[in-house]
């Protein structure tokens, strides 16, 4: 079923996977959220792409200590054929071993390709917000 409210929610499930594997440090399980040629840039660290590079950037990035990327207001914008563009706000937080804090916030822009029945990312730029 390709209804938008289907691609809606493959879009979000997606992006709730990346976040989960981000914030546990499961690399394999994050770069399955990727097309086999998806792209992955971020601001002062690259532009990774394919999945070898992107597992090679992340694997270098385990969390420490407890975080999480709240991925919130997803705007699915486009949609043409087998792949979409979606926007969403980031807020990242971070314990300390005292508190929560949230030391970055940003936006990604995003474009989704439908493999195998799975919206996954062909590519994501990050935006981080200054101040």
């Amino acid at each position: 079923m390709n209804t938008d409210s289907a691609v809606a929610e493959g879009v979000r499930t997606t992006i709730a996977a990346y976040a989960q594997a981000l914030d546990d440090g499961r690399t394999d399980d994050l770069v399955a959220t990727f097309c086999a040629d998806g792209v992955c840039e971020l601001p002062g660290f690259g532009t990774f792409e394919g999945h070898e590079a992107i597992a090679a950037a992340f694997a270098k990035w385990k969390p420490v200590r407890p975080q999480r990327h709240l991925v919130v207001n997803t705007l699915i914008s486009v949609r043409q054929g087998d792949e979409v563009d979606a926007v969403s706000d980031l807020l990242f937080t971070a314990h300390d071993g005292e508190s929560w804090t949230v030391p970055l916030v940003g936006r990604y822009h995003d474009t989704f390709r439908l493999v195998d029945g799975r919206w996954l990312i062909a590519r994501r730029a990050t935006q981080f917000e200054e101040g």
